[in-house]
């Protein structure tokens, strides 16, 4: 299992005391999944969510990033086709037409993915079910984009830059 997690604190908005809230992101089970969980110090106010889904609640997905900073997804060798990124891409469950993974997959060539660590490393399985050589690392700063209906983004695309 892949994951991150981040405790935050805030207010209660039933008796205005302090909460204490675990967000998280993991990868279980061939899916990528979410949750927050949290509870009012002062009063009985609790809530726990989880879900599955390609893309995480933006407000979870800022938790994290604060932290821990954005990661960034790299190919880390040739690859001499795209026809396997492309199937990667579309089989990691965002619904990403082709159009759109030919977009992701010149990001990815170009200068990378950026995302949370554990959207990353998602994609990096995928990438290296299909023998893609890819690597995870930290951003190093580097701003990460909301993200679209289909997942993280990054810099505006280049062309694809392929070994023949």
């Amino acid at each position: 299992m892949i994951t991150q997690g981040v405790q935050i604190t805030g207010r209660c908005s039933g008796c205005g005391g302090p909460t204490i809230c675990d967000v998280g992101q993991f990868f279980h089970r061939g899916r990528l999944r979410w949750g927050s969980e949290g509870r009012c110090e002062n009063c009985s106010d609790g809530w726990c969510e989880e879900d599955i889904g390609p893309v995480t609640p933006e407000h979870i997905r800022q938790a994290l990033l604060q932290p821990h900073g954005p990661s960034r997804l790299r190919l880390s060798g040739e690859v001499p086709s795209p026809v396997p990124v492309l199937k990667a891409l579309r089989d990691a469950g965002d619904g990403l037409s082709l159009g759109e993974a030919r977009a992701r997959a010149s990001e990815l060539a170009a200068g990378g993915l950026v995302g949370t660590l554990v959207e990353m490393e998602v994609l990096a399985v995928r990438l290296r079910a299909r023998a893609v050589p890819v690597t995870v690392e930290p951003a190093g700063g580097s701003a990460v984009a909301a993200p679209t209906p289909h997942g993280p983004t990054a810099q505006a695309p280049d062309p694809p830059s392929y070994a023949p």
